[in-house]
């Protein structure tokens, strides 16, 4: 029985044997190959530790072991733990990889390469390449890669004996001299250049193994490995949209600023009809209007005032105007629920489309400067929809100073589609000249808030690292499901702090602390803003919620300028006692506090300044 040190990988290795391992990302064809080496004679045993099972049989003097679909040798979870350590455990590495998405698979290609071990690569798919519009020049990627390159499409058998036949060829590949260098100096430490690697890239399962401690040098290997595969594919793979599909030229287009700006612009547009006016508008005129206020508001109150009475601690706690079993509901299931399950299936189009990814990647040079990656183009679009489910969604970014810088801009310039609805009103009645004034007012501050954070805050932002699906048509059941899930989850997270708002206000209120913020605001509102001291009504009310004080603006008489003056407050005004709470809950006290204190301290400086120019 043969093994590597603490590998868990026991398969029985015959005198002269060696052991060759297939590795690939997901869906590129593995299968096939391992089939071809291996004819019928395949064993398949449970991975030690996990619920894994790996595939492994035998030919000529190799024993070849299959391997998880992976982006990634590590063990962020269980399939790149067993990659990892059957790879650790073989000789030679078969590695397949998708020829229509080198700039994907070659990272996995390059990462093997830099472990040291003599390799092939399998480029699969071929015949997807020219439908796709792409040329690729196989002996110059050899060249760059320094290992042999075989073109096959294993679906109809083409090249695979020539790959069985190139096994004995395999060799190792074309490695960075910096982080060679790097490994060099790491390599006494433990059994070979594999493992070196990994502890360098702070793979903290194969660092206690050899008690040992991580470099803390991931992410900058994993930025120059980036770097080094978009040399790779610049020099060796020409696009053209000569034979190219109709799908790959639109998901090239998509790409390409001069084509994918305006078709970015009309599916916001697209996307603003749909939520901020017929979902915003039509359908939560039903939900929370008739259903809601109508019909579910003198249900409940008439119920519960059999056994409280309004006016009470207790009724105005339960049934009171900012109820626990009035506002919250209401606010939930009649305007919430239509505006999350809209932008949720909105969403899961764009995402199953493969459209999301690519607009990610088109803004990602222009986030860049505020500190984030195209990947917080999300929870910025979420954020039009409802800021509360965007400020959930900024866990896909990747450091904690980019989720703070994101949760920062979303509670201070995005509108939410509800506030979005009143403020497109009222700023509508002032005319083309201060309806740009607000909007080019919101943008400046949105964009130099993002700088400065960039510029301030400690640590850097992770780079995009991001997969470019092909253009499809999204299937209706996978639109729904996930639409159903994220739903239930926003609905599950969300709820205990909506119920928690809606407590606090209401104790507020009955204790008349709510006047007397009302009373400290005042002088702030008409001595800094120039605005009558009853607007400070409304920005307490859009702490409860935005729309509510948006609409509230409506009651007080006030100049154009005024108007203008206080929907720009308004807007960069804290988000709503929800989103408030989420905040809380994402970022912990001090970070949220700190966000929180500070939208108060630009709205009301921003204001005082557009007040004073004007």
């Amino acid at each position: 029985m043969a093994h590597c040190h603490d590998s868990n990988v026991n398969i029985k290795i015959k005198d002269g044997e060696k052991k060759l391992v297939l590795v690939g990302n997901p869906n590129v064809g593995k299968s096939v190959f391992f089939n071809k080496l291996t004819g019928l004679y395949v064993d398949v045993s449970n991975f030690p530790g996990t619920t894994v099972d790996i595939s492994y049989g035998r030919y000529k003097d190799y024993v070849v072991i299959d391997t998880p679909g992976v982006y990634g040798v590590s063990s962020f979870n269980e399939e790149e733990t067993v990659a990892r350590d059957v790879i650790l455990f073989g000789d030679v590495i078969l590695n397949v990889v998708d020829a229509v998405h080198l700039d994907r698979d070659l990272f996995l290609t390059k990462q093997l390469i830099d472990m040291g071990k003599p390799m092939l690569v399998a480029l699969n798919l071929m015949d997807d390449v020219k439908r796709n519009g792409l040329s690729i020049d196989i002996a110059k990627l050899e060249q760059l890669l320094g290992v042999p390159v075989i073109p096959t499409t294993a679906i109809k058998a083409e090249g695979l004996d020539l790959v069985l036949n190139s096994i004995a060829k395999a060799r190792v590949g074309n490695r960075n001299s910096d982080l060679t260098k790097k490994i060099n100096e790491f390599i006494d430490k433990v059994d070979n250049e594999a493992e070196a690697l990994l502890v360098l890239e702070d793979d903290e399962t194969v660092a206690e193994r050899h008690n040992v401690h991580t470099s803390g040098l991931r992410d900058e290997i994993y930025i120059a490995r980036r770097k080094e595969v978009e040399e790779i594919i610049s020099k060796s793979v020409i696009e053209s949209n000569k034979g190219a599909s109709f799908r790959t030229k639109i998901g090239r287009w998509m790409l390409r600023p001069i084509t994918g700006i305006p078709m970015l612009a009309v599916t916001l547009y697209i996307m603003y009809k749909i939520i901020g006016v017929f979902v915003a508008g039509t359908v939560v005129g039903i939900t929370e209007e008739t259903i809601m206020e109508g019909m579910y508001r003198p249900f409940i109150e008439g119920i519960a005032g059999n056994f409280v009475a309004q006016g009470t601690f207790i009724g105005d706690l339960l049934i009171g105007e900012f109820g626990i079993l009035t506002m919250a509901p209401i606010y939930i299931l009649g305007l919430l629920l239509p505006l999350i399950v809209g932008f949720y299936i909105l969403m899961a189009v764009l995402e199953d489309s493969g459209y999301l990814p690519r607009i990610a990647a088109l803004v990602d040079r222009s986030l860049t400067s505020l500190g984030l990656n195209g990947k917080a183009i999300i929870p910025l679009i979420l954020g039009f929809g409802c800021v509360t489910m965007a400020t959930m969604t900024t866990r896909i970014l990747g450091t904690k100073r980019e989720k703070i810088i994101a949760t920062f801009l979303l509670g201070l310039a995005i509108p939410c589609s509800a506030q979005l609805g009143v403020i497109a009103g009222l700023i509508s009645q002032l005319g083309a000249y201060y309806t740009i004034v607000y909007v080019l007012t919101i943008l400046a501050v949105f964009i130099v808030a993002g700088t400065l954070l960039n510029k301030f805050m400690p640590g850097e932002s992770s780079k995009l690292l991001i997969d470019l699906p092909p253009i499809r048509l999204p299937q209706l059941k996978n639109v729904l499901m996930k639409t159903a899930q994220k739903t239930w989850m926003f609905l599950k997270e969300a709820t205990p702090l909506f119920l928690l708002g809606a407590f606090l206000i209401s104790v507020m209120q009955y204790t008349n602390i709510l006047t007397a913020i009302q009373n400290a605001v005042a002088p702030i509102t008409v001595g800094l803003l120039d605005l009558p001291k009853e607007t400070a009504t409304a920005f307490i009310m859009g702490i409860i919620r935005r729309d509510f004080g948006a609409a509230g603006l409506t009651s007080v008489s006030m100049t154009q300028i005024q108007t203008m003056v206080s929907l720009i407050v308004m807007t960069l005004f804290v988000p709503c006692i929800a989103a408030i709470m989420v905040i809380f809950k994402e970022r912990g006290y001090k970070d949220a506090l700190i966000i929180w204190l500070g939208s108060f301290v630009v709205a009301f400086g921003v204001g005082g300044i557009v007040a004073f120019i004007f």
